[in-house]
C-alpha cells in the first residue's frame, strides 16, 4: 500500500539507547501474554501479531537502564495496553457498543485498589486478567502516592477511550486544541511518565503536582503522541476509520494536504520539544532550590527527566522498525536531528541549526514596544444573550469605596479614572445576572483584585526581580488560611484586598472548600511568575504551552472554581473531572481569554511590551502578519465555541447516562452550563462595552503605562515572615 504523505524529518536530540536484557524481556512477555489469554483464541492476536509488534524492542528501547526483572513486568505493561487498545477497537468501537464500551470500562477500576491486600473481582477476559495481574506485581513497591497517580492516569487511559468512541459516533474530527488535551489521557503518554518513575526513580511527594514536572510530562505527552500520529495514520486513518490522529485533525481545521498537516504536525512536534529542553534545563533547577531538595530528591527528578529524554529518543526508534506501523523505505531523511541509534557516528548539524534552531530562535527574537495599531476587531461568534443584573449601580459605588478601603488606588497601580474605565462591576453584572446585591458585590471585587493584580506584577516586578515576586506570592497564599491559620500582617492592597475577600467568600465553607478555592487562586498567581520569567528570557511561549497556562494567568480558572463551589455535592467527582465536563470548560475559558487578547492586543503589544498574547504567539510560532494570525486566532475561538455547544448537545447527555446521574446532579450540570453561558456573553459585553482597551482611551492614559513615580514595592522592606 502506498504511503499517503512523506515523512518527514525529525528533530531528536537524545540518543537512543538499548537495553542489554531485551531478549529476556521478549521472552517473558511472549508466555505472559499466553497465560493471561491474549494470543491464539483471543479473537485479537496471534503469536505472529506480538512477534511482529515487538513490545519487548519499544520497552528495551525506552527504558534503556532497568534491571532484567523490571524490563520485563514493564514490558508486560506495554503489551497488555495495546492489546486493551486493540480490543476495545474490535469489540466496542467497530461496534458502536456504548452500551458496552461502557460497562468494560467501569469494572477495570476494581483490579486496581491502592490498598495492595484488598481483593478484586473474578477476572472475565483477557484484559482484566492481565490489570489484576500487573497491578499485584508492581504497586507494592511503590509509596501510595504514586499508586494514587499511576491509578488515576490509568483509568484516564482506559476511560477516553469513550471519547474516541463518541467521535466515531458522531463522524466528528475534533479541533486541535481539544484534541492535543485530549490525546493526552487517550494516548496514555502520561501513564507511559508513571512507568518511567517506576523504572527510574519516583520522584518526591512534594514537587510531583509542581508546574514544571507537569510541563515535563505534558510536552513529553505531547512529543509521544505527536510522533505516534505521524507514523500510525496509514493504519488509524485509512485502514481503522478512526478521526482521532493529529495529521487528520489539521487537515480538516486548516483545509490543507496531508502532507502539509503532517509536515506542520512535526512543527509542533519539534517545538513541544524545545518547551521540554527549556523546562529541564530552567524550570526544574530552580524548582529544586526553590522547594530546597535534598541531593536524593534532586537526583530522583534529575533521573526521572532523563527517563524520559530516553523515552522520547527510544519511541522514535521503535517506530522506525515496528510493523504496526507507516515506516517503509525510510530514508535518511526521515530519521531524527543527532544521534539517534547505536552505531550512528555523526549529527546533521548544519540541518539542527539551520532549522530546528531557528525555529526555536525565534521564540527570543520578539522586539517588545512595537506600534501595532488599534486592536482589529472582528465579528464574534456569540450565540448567548447578555442580561445585566438590576444591581449594576450599586456594584459600581460598592467597588469605589471598596478600592479605597484597600488602599489599591494609592500605590501607582491603580487610580480613579483606570477604575471607572475598567468598569469591573459591569463584567460581574452580565456574567452574574442574577446574583444578590451581596454576591454582585463580591464578584466585582474578585474580578477588581484579579485584574489588579494581573496589572500590578509586570509593573512592580517587570523582568527584574524574580526572586521578590516568589516572596510576594508566598505570602499571598498564606492570606488564604484554610483551617485557623494565621495570616501575615497586610502590606499592601493586594494583600488586604486578598485577606478580605477570602474572610467574606469563605465563612461558612469546610476546609476542604477552602483547599481548593486556595489551589486555584495559588494556581493563578503562581502562573503570573511563569510570565514574569518569560519576559525576564524575552521568550515568547509556543501556543500549546501559551493556551493551557493562559487559563490561570488570566484568572479563569479562579472563575470557574467559585462557580463550582456553589454547586454542593450531587455531582460525583469523577463527573466533574470527566473529560466532556473539562472539555466544556476549556472551550470556555479559551474563548474568553482569546476574546481577552484580541480586544487588547494594542495596549499589550505597543504600550506594555507584553509578550503574553495569543495572537503575537500565533505571529511568532507560524511567522505570519498581525492579520493573519488575528485570523487564526478567531478560528479557533469560533471552534471553542462551536466545542462548547456540541458538548451541551451531545456529550453531557451522553456522560449523563454512562454514570446514571441524578435528577437532582442534571440540573446542577444545567445549572452550570448556564452560568458558563452568562460568563462567555456578559465578559463580551463587558470587553466591547469599558474603557480599558481602546485606542482613544490608550492615548488618553498613555503617561500611565510609563508611571511619574515607581510605585511601592509589594513587600515590604520590614514584613513580617510568611
Amino acid at each position: 500500500m502506498t504511503q499517503p504523505f512523506r515523512l518527514p524529518h525529525f528533530y531528536m536530540p537524545y540518543a537512543a539507547r538499548l537495553n542489554p536484557h531485551l531478549d529476556e524481556a521478549r521472552a517473558h512477555s511472549g508466555a505472559w501474554a499466553r497465560d493471561m489469554g491474549m494470543l491464539e483464541g483471543s479473537g485479537i492476536w496471534e503469536q505472529s501479531d506480538l512477534e511482529a509488534h515487538d513490545y519487548g524492542l519499544l520497552c528495551a528501547y525506552t527504558h534503556p537502564d532497568c534491571d532484567g526483572p523490571a524490563l520485563s513486568l514493564i514490558t508486560d505493561w506495554y503489551v497488555w495496553v495495546f492489546f486493551f487498545d486493540d480490543h476495545f477497537l474490535e469489540t466496542f468501537k467497530r461496534t458502536q457498543d456504548r452500551v458496552g464500551g461502557r460497562a468494560y470500562l467501569d469494572r477495570l477500576p476494581l483490579f486496581m485498589p491502592l490498598d495492595p491486600s484488598a481483593p478484586v473481582p473474578e477476572p472475565e477476559n483477557p484484559v482484566e486478567a492481565g490489570l489484576a495481574d500487573l497491578w499485584a506485581r508492581t504497586v507494592p513497591s511503590m509509596s501510595a502516592q504514586w499508586r494514587g497517580r499511576f491509578a488515576v492516569s490509568t483509568e484516564h487511559l482506559l476511560n477516553e477511550s469513550m471519547w474516541e468512541l463518541s467521535n466515531i459516533d458522531e463522524g466528528r474530527i475534533a479541533n486541535p486544541v481539544e484534541y492535543i488535551e485530549m490525546r493526552r489521557k487517550v494516548g496514555g503518554a502520561p501513564w507511559s511518565a508513571g512507568l518511567v518513575e517506576y523504572a527510574t526513580r519516583e520522584v518526591p511527594a512534594s514537587v510531583a503536582g509542581s508546574r514544571p514536572l507537569r510541563v515535563l510530562m505534558e510536552t513529553f505527552s505531547d512529543g509521544v503522541h505527536l510522533r505516534n500520529d505521524l507514523f500510525s495514520y496509514q493504519r488509524e486513518v485509512e485502514e481503522e476509520g478512526e478521526l482521532s490522529n493529529g495529521v487528520l485533525v489539521l487537515e480538516a481545521f486548516f483545509g490543507c494536504t496531508t502532507q502539509q498537516a503532517a509536515e506542520t504536525v512535526n512543527d509542533v512536534l519539534t517545538s513541544r520539544l524545545h518547551q521540554f529542553e527549556h523546562t529541564a534545563l530552567t524550570e526544574v533547577p530552580a524548582l529544586a532550590l526553590e522547594k530546597g531538595l535534598t541531593p536524593a530528591e534532586a537526583g530522583a527528578v534529575a533521573a526521572y527527566t532523563r527517563g524520559l529524554q530516553d523515552w522520547q529518543a527510544g519511541g522514535h526508534e521503535w517506530h522506525l522498525r515496528s510493523s504496526r506501523y507507516m515506516n517503509e523505505g525510510v530514508t535518511e531523511e526521515a530519521r531524527p536531528f543527532g544521534p539517534s541509534g547505536s552505531g550512528t557516528s555523526a549529527a546533521d548539524v548544519g540541518a539542527l541549526l539551520s532549522a530546528a534552531g531557528a525555529e526555536r530562535l525565534r521564540a527570543y527574537t520578539h522586539v517588545p514596544f512595537q506600534k501595532v495599531g488599534p486592536s482589529r476587531l472582528p465579528e464574534f461568534h456569540m450565540p448567548f444573550e447578555v442580561t445585566l443584573s438590576p444591581h449594576l449601580a450599586g456594584a459600581r459605588e460598592g467597588l469605589g469605596a471598596w478600592t479605597r478601603a484597600m488602599g489599591m488606588l494609592q500605590e501607582g497601580v491603580w487610580d480613579e479614572d483606570k477604575l471607572v474605565a475598567h468598569d469591573l462591576p459591569l463584567r460581574a453584572a452580565g456574567t452574574q445576572p442574577d446574583a444578590t446585591p451581596e454576591a454582585l458585590d463580591l464578584g466585582s471585587q474578585w474580578l477588581a483584585w484579579v485584574t489588579y493584580g494581573d496589572d500590578c506584577y509586570p509593573l512592580h516586578f517587570g523582568g527584574r526581580d524574580l526572586a521578590a515576586a516568589r516572596l510576594a506570592t508566598a505570602r499571598l497564599s498564606a492570606c488564604m488560611p484554610v483551617d485557623g491559620e494565621e495570616v501575615p500582617v497586610p502590606v499592601n492592597g493586594m494583600e488586604r484586598g486578598l485577606i478580605d475577600l477570602w474572610r467574606r467568600t469563605t465563612a461558612e465553607m469546610a476546609p476542604d472548600a477552602r483547599s481548593v478555592l486556595r489551589a486555584s487562586v495559588d494556581t493563578m498567581t503562581e502562573s503570573w511568575l511563569w510570565e514574569l520569567s518569560n519576559r525576564m528570557r524575552n521568550r515568547v511561549p509556543d501556543p500549546v504551552d501559551y493556551l493551557e497556562m493562559r487559563r490561570a494567568t488570566s484568572g479563569s480558572e479562579l472563575a470557574l472554581s467559585l462557580y463550582r463551589l456553589g454547586h454542593g455535592r450531587a455531582v460525583p467527582p469523577e463527573v466533574r473531572r470527566s473529560g466532556p465536563v473539562r472539555s466544556l470548560e476549556n472551550a470556555a475559558m479559551d474563548y474568553a481569554m482569546l476574546l481577552n487578547d484580541v480586544f487588547s492586543y494594542q495596549k499589550e503589544i505597543e504600550y506594555e511590551g507584553e509578550i503574553h498574547n495569543g495572537v503575537l504567539v500565533v505571529q511568532n510560532f507560524f511567522g505570519c502578519g498581525y492579520p493573519v494570525a488575528l485570523g487564526v486566532v478567531h478560528d479557533l475561538m469560533t471552534r471553542r465555541m462551536e466545542q462548547f455547544q456540541h458538548v451541551v448537545a451531545h456529550e453531557l447527555p451522553a456522560l449523563y447516562e454512562d454514570f446514571d446521574l441524578s435528577e437532582e446532579a442534571r440540573g446542577i450540570m444545567r445549572g452550570y452550563v448556564a452560568e458558563l453561558e452568562n460568563w462567555l456573553a456578559g465578559t463580551l459585553k463587558w470587553h466591547r462595552e469599558c474603557h480599558r482597551y481602546g485606542a482613544a482611551d490608550l492615548a488618553r492614559r498613555a503617561h500611565g503605562f510609563v508611571p511619574d513615580r515607581v510605585p511601592a514595592p509589594p513587600v515590604a522592606r520590614r514584613a513580617q515572615p510568611v
